[in-house]
């Protein structure tokens, strides 16, 4: 430390390096440090560069060949096979194996007839376990697709390939079992012991990804590829869609920036896509793109998109590359930068050499994202990488060191001394009984119940825990999941159940309860707070409708017929009184964006800077037929930066709470792009 202060220059190099893992520390620590020593200072210094760095140490230790994955060969996996093992393709978001399994098929003479295909689902199973024995009489091949969904089926596959295929009297030489599967707890072992094992993944970058695109049927094929009577159009479209293809997969790797849940956008996708492209362009005289943008949009891709912000989402992107700019512009730029854009009107091998010429690594610009979204990228493929370790990690210490059961105990003791008894419910409801004109007590006794049960899971947890450590009582599965996950600085199951949605690491996750007891504890002491902590509330909805029932009561308007109109103030955390109606919020942050203070709209965020605080925001209850429409960005609000949610019985949202309209002098479509969101809590 006293090194990093009076060499701060050189450390700050270090850290400002856009490839911090191929320079040199400074020294004497370059010299006297370790390989892996240097991996732990990377680790502090910028985490988001942890994973090339491993890998550069893996190529320095063992070779290059430990980084890179073998090519997918199907006919090598099937020569390496018999009747009696099963051939599995482990799948991933993006790549479909079957096309290239049934020309591979056709190859061998077991086209038509000889490969039967079923995709395992609800009632499926005895369905297929028929295939299968009539492919074990006849030496044909079965395909069973999506082994995943059939879990309860499982049990029965696995006897099947254990006492059906495996017996050499009954069986034919040609047969041959196929399974394809995501990756799934509930998958039988001894298949995947057994069987051989397979997987093709998506390609890497959006050039790997156009090229694919361009290599494969039926883009491919110089009759297709030439069959459209609109020859400049169809090319420019074309392009443009393959484009649209390589982004929507690409922005997953982004994370809840990319999309809030990551779709299995695949090459059928396109294919039905650039098929209807050339058959409306064949048959109407002019260009139908409304209607080609609806299909593509809401109905190939979008049949896909099950959140509302990602259907918003998928269309503000398909727009720039389906529009009449396209068509009617000379290179028409698909990024600002102009390094993306349509090819002028050539041969088949001309977009071949252009795809080829496009950068290796792509710049978030071209998916409609901030620079900082690499780092976001890549601070994400770290905390992947490490939790994978951890899951590694032994339970019992050896050597010297205190064993894991001290760690634990000494752990339970430090958070119990922290865990406050249980709010006193009857003196709550005395203070701050229920009252028409004041749906707030409602809220907070509703709040406190909530938390109570949360802090007597916790508080009974960590003392049966200490008690099981001790012998006492007997150490449950339950309570063995609290000492797993303790272990490795994880939240329990047993907590998570009966918690508000959270992702902070356990030592943050207990010092963020801490602070929301203690607001509540001055909310109870000291009356109603003039600010609210918004990210404070277990039930965030149920604080919101109480603020639109005071306004609703107050003036005798019909709640339903309110909306929030918002205006970001300037104070940052304290207001001097409370507003006369509405209530003042703050413990936002905006990812994607910041808060320009200067001119009270929303900014490009600062390099580096992932997460901005926004000021208090009051949320103004009113009529919606009075509001003042203005330039503004529609940002959806979450609960947690992981923004995916599930419908709960209450209708509401597990994660998205509200759009909050914030000002900007941007059109819409661009913060869209970007993935802004406003979050109530951080990860960390």
């Amino acid at each position: 430390m006293m090194h990093v202060r009076a060499n701060l220059s050189d450390w700050k190099k270090l850290y400002d390096s856009p490839s911090p893992h191929t320079c040199c520390i400074p020294d004497p620590w370059h010299q006297k440090l370790t390989d892996i020593q240097k991996l732990i200072i990377l680790r502090i210094i910028r985490p988001d560069k942890i994973v090339p760095a491993v890998q550069n140490f893996i190529v320095s230790r063992m070779g290059q060949a430990y980084i890179e994955p073998p090519t997918f060969d199907l006919a090598k996996s099937y020569a390496d096979s018999n009747y009696a093992t099963p051939l599995i393709f482990i799948l991933s978001p993006g790549a479909d194996p079957l096309a290239v399994l049934m020309k591979f098929a056709a190859e061998k003479g077991m086209g038509g007839t000889g490969l039967q295909t079923i995709s395992l689902g609800q009632g499926q199973g005895p369905i297929a376990a028929t295939m299968i024995d009539k492919a074990v009489d006849e030496g044909t091949w079965v395909v069973l697709q999506n082994c995943h969904l059939a879990t309860s089926w499982l049990p029965t596959l696995e006897k099947i390939c254990e006492e059906v295929i495996t017996d050499p009297e009954r069986n034919k030489p040609t047969f041959r079992l196929w399974l394809t599967s995501y990756p799934s707890p509930s998958f039988p072992v001894s298949i995947l012991q057994n069987g051989i094992k397979m997987t093709n993944e998506p390609p890497k970058g959006l050039r790997a990804n156009l090229l694919r695109s361009y290599l494969n049927d039926p883009i491919s094929d110089p009759v297709f590829f030439d069959g459209c009577n609109k020859k400049e159009v169809w090319k420019k479209l074309l392009c443009g869609l393959c484009f649209f293809h390589g982004v929507v997969q690409e922005r997953r790797k982004f994370g809840p920036l990319g999309w809030n849940t990551p779709y299995e956008f695949n090459e059928s996708d396109l294919r039905i896509s650039v098929r209807q492209l050339q058959m409306f362009l064949n048959d109407y005289d002019e260009v139908p793109l409304e209607a080609l943008v609806y299909l593509t949009g809401e109905c190939n891709y979008g049949g896909r998109v099950t959140d509302d912000q990602d259907r918003r989402l998928i269309m503000s992107l398909l727009i720039n590359f389906y529009n009449k700019n396209v068509i009617d512009k000379e290179k028409y730029k698909f990024s600002e930068s102009g390094d993306y854009y349509c090819p002028q009107d050539g041969q088949y091998a001309s977009y071949l050499e252009y795809i080829r010429s496009l950068p290796l690594s792509p710049h978030p610009e071209v998916f409609g994202l901030h620079e900082n979204a690499d780092i976001t990228k890549d601070q994400q493929e770290t905390q992947q990488l490490f939790g994978g370790i951890l899951l590694t990690l032994p339970r019992q210490a050896s050597g010297g060191g205190r064993s894991s059961q001290q760690v634990i105990d000494d752990l339970a003791s430090d958070i119990l001394s922290k865990v406050p008894s249980n709010f006193n419910l009857e003196e709550v409801k005395a203070k701050y009984p229920v009252r028409y004109e004041e749906s707030m007590n409602t809220v907070l006794l509703q709040e406190l119940i909530r938390f109570n049960r949360l802090i007597s899971v916790i508080r009974s947890s960590l003392v049966n825990i200490r008690k099981a450590i001790k012998g006492l009582v007997v150490m449950s599965a339950e309570l063995e999941d609290v000492f797993d996950s303790m272990m490795v600085g994880k939240v329990p199951a047993m907590w998570a159940a009966k918690s508000y949605p959270s992702l902070k690491p356990l030592g943050s996750y207990v010092t963020d309860l801490m602070a929301r007891l203690q607001e509540f504890k001055e909310w109870i002491q000291g009356g109603v707070p003039t600010v609210f902590w918004m990210s404070g509330f277990y039930f965030t909805q149920s604080f919101l409708t109480g603020t639109m029932q005071n306004f609703a009561r107050r003036y005798q308007i019909p709640i339903d017929q309110l909306g929030f109109q918002f205006e970001v103030m300037s104070q940052e955390t304290e207001m001097p009184s409370k507003p006369a109606d509405g209530v003042y919020v703050k413990g936002l942050f905006l990812e994607g964006a910041r808060w320009c203070r200067e001119k009270l709209v929303l900014n490009e965020s600062l390099p580096k800077i992932l997460y901005d605080t926004l000021p208090i925001l009051w949320l103004k209850p009113e009529e919606r037929s009075k509001f003042i429409e203005q330039v503004t960005y529609s940002c959806p609000a979450y609960k947690t930066s992981a923004r995916r949610g599930t419908l709960s019985t209450t209708g509401h949202s597990t994660n998205f709470i509200l759009h909050i309209e914030l000002p900007s002098d941007c059109p819409q479509k661009h913060w869209i792009n970007r993935g802004v969101a406003i979050l109530c809590q951080l990860d960390d």
